[in-house]
């Protein structure tokens, strides 16, 4: 059920904010018996609480939120954008700075795409970021293999239904061509997964 905001928020959600962990993690820590409100062991993430004071981690206060902070990535191929991969490849995280306070990426590139991946610290600013309707743009440049012109990407800029999902308007340009490749240049405020592709 939607929390009412002048309640506070949830547990999870607080922490999260605050640099602990994801929402999930701070979900299984409760479950392991971690976290506590004035001494006394919380048993459900449901707890809505309006701050942190008397929260400990294993048995360690909680420091108050960071002011949110951006940063820019240059994300290589061959790197997931993922926490962890349990069949062992390796993501963002085995490569980024060891002094960054914790943060999560906003949006995702696929593991063999490379350019500017932004990096938070603020999980409500990272979601915000995200929806289509604040109207953040995007923008890749993809190389493709065959007969593509101009007047066909045109008509991406109503939309596209493939394989049964559907896809905002995207403003597509041919920068080049060389023989059957080609490079073109999108830019879209959903960013679906696969839709560049």
């Amino acid at each position: 059920p939607p929390v009412d905001p002048k309640a506070g928020d949830r547990i999870a959600k607080l922490l999260a904010r605050a640099g602990v962990a994801s929402r999930r993690e701070i979900e299984r820590m409760i479950e392991d018996r971690r976290i506590a409100l004035n001494g006394v062991v919380l048993e459900t993430p449901a707890t809505i609480l309006k701050s942190l004071k008397g929260i400990t981690v294993d048995g360690k206060p909680v420091a108050p939120p960071e002011t949110a902070r951006l940063f820019r990535y240059n994300k290589p191929t061959g790197l997931l954008v993922a926490e962890r991969d349990f069949t062992g490849r390796p993501t963002i995280y085995d490569k980024l700075p060891k002094e960054l306070p914790r943060v999560v990426p906003v949006g995702r590139l696929d593991l063999n795409t490379e350019g500017l991946l932004l990096l938070t610290n603020d999980g409500g600013f990272k979601r915000q970021m995200e929806l289509p309707s604040t109207g953040v743009e995007r923008s890749y440049r993809a190389r493709c293999f065959g007969e593509v012109s101009q007047d066909q990407l045109e008509e991406l800029i109503h939309g596209v239904e493939i394989d049964g999902v559907q896809y905002g308007k995207i403003d597509a340009n041919l920068e080049r061509r060389t023989g059957r490749n080609g490079w073109v240049e999108m830019t879209l405020t959903e960013g679906k997964n696969r839709e560049v592709r």
